[in-house]
């Protein structure tokens, strides 16, 4: 049986997001009819994933644990591997100051959870929405914050400073990839659906690779930061073996992950 029947998707307007989703998403994949498609920051889809909105999502695998008696987390579509964490920038030069007030990416978000195991210790944070953050260290209304996304390859072109490669450190202490995203799926949609969803995502996915540009103007048009070489190295850095199938390697990221916000939690 196919999957016939339009559900309901939220994924992130970046790069790697739209590059993985476009066939399905413009209705280019014969055996899937298109999803009805939102899309949002990933604070926003970690809070829309709570209260149960979407058929299929994008979240941090920070917040696997909230929704997991809801939701079911799918092998692929996500965002996973290795030298592609997060970053703590400062707007001015220096090293790390545990008395300044540090932007983070939203509660629920991986960086944000990232940040706390490379701190060790309750230090003084706030929260906004990604681009956010970015722009209140470009304007200097913020010394301290960590940002993703396309901003991993912007920050040195707008004159900021790497304080920590968040992803790094999570590599060097643990061996494992940065399980930064996945994608769920609604358990009540049944075993059946579910693995159609996966099939729908692996054909869009190989769909992508098979074209001979990385950009197409579905990508450009979603994308916060038009510029085409970061947008390329976006997705080339974040589109890898891990989308297609997290495998054991990938299992062991998000246990590691998992064990990690247990400690947090008990902080």
């Amino acid at each position: 049986m196919k999957l016939d029947t339009p559900l309901t998707l939220a994924i992130s307007p970046c790069p790697n997001d739209t590059f993985i989703f476009e066939q399905w998403v413009e209705g280019g994949l014969a055996d899937f009819a298109a999803p009805i498609t939102a899309f949002a920051d990933v604070q926003t889809l970690n809070e829309a994933a709570a209260h149960g909105v979407y058929d299929v999502i994008k979240i941090s695998c920070a917040q696997i644990a909230e929704v997991q008696d809801q939701y079911e987390v799918l092998p692929c579509g996500g965002a996973m591997g290795f030298g592609c964490g997060p970053l703590l920038l400062s707007s001015r030069a220096g090293v790390f100051d545990p008395q300044t007030l540090t932007l983070l990416p939203g509660r629920n978000t991986t960086a944000a959870l990232l940040f706390r195991f490379w701190a060790t210790r309750e230090l003084l944070v706030d929260f906004r929405p990604f681009d956010q953050v970015y722009q209140g260290l470009l304007d200097g209304s913020f010394h301290q914050g960590v940002v993703i996304h396309e901003h991993r390859f912007t920050w040195k072109r707008d004159g900021l400073h790497l304080l920590e490669d968040l992803g790094n450190y999570w590599e060097s202490r643990t061996g494992c990839p940065i399980p930064l995203g996945v994608i769920v799926a609604k358990k009540s949609l049944g075993k059946h659906v579910i693995s159609q969803v996966t099939n729908a995502i692996r054909a869009s996915l190989t769909a992508a690779w098979a074209r001979t540009e990385l950009l197409t103007p579905f990508i450009r048009n979603h994308a916060q930061e038009t510029e085409t070489a970061v947008m390329e190295a976006h997705i080339r850095m974040f589109v890898n073996e891990f989308s297609a199938d997290i495998g054991a390697t990938g299992k062991k990221a998000l246990a590691m992950l998992e064990q990690c916000f247990t400690i947090q939690i008990r902080h």
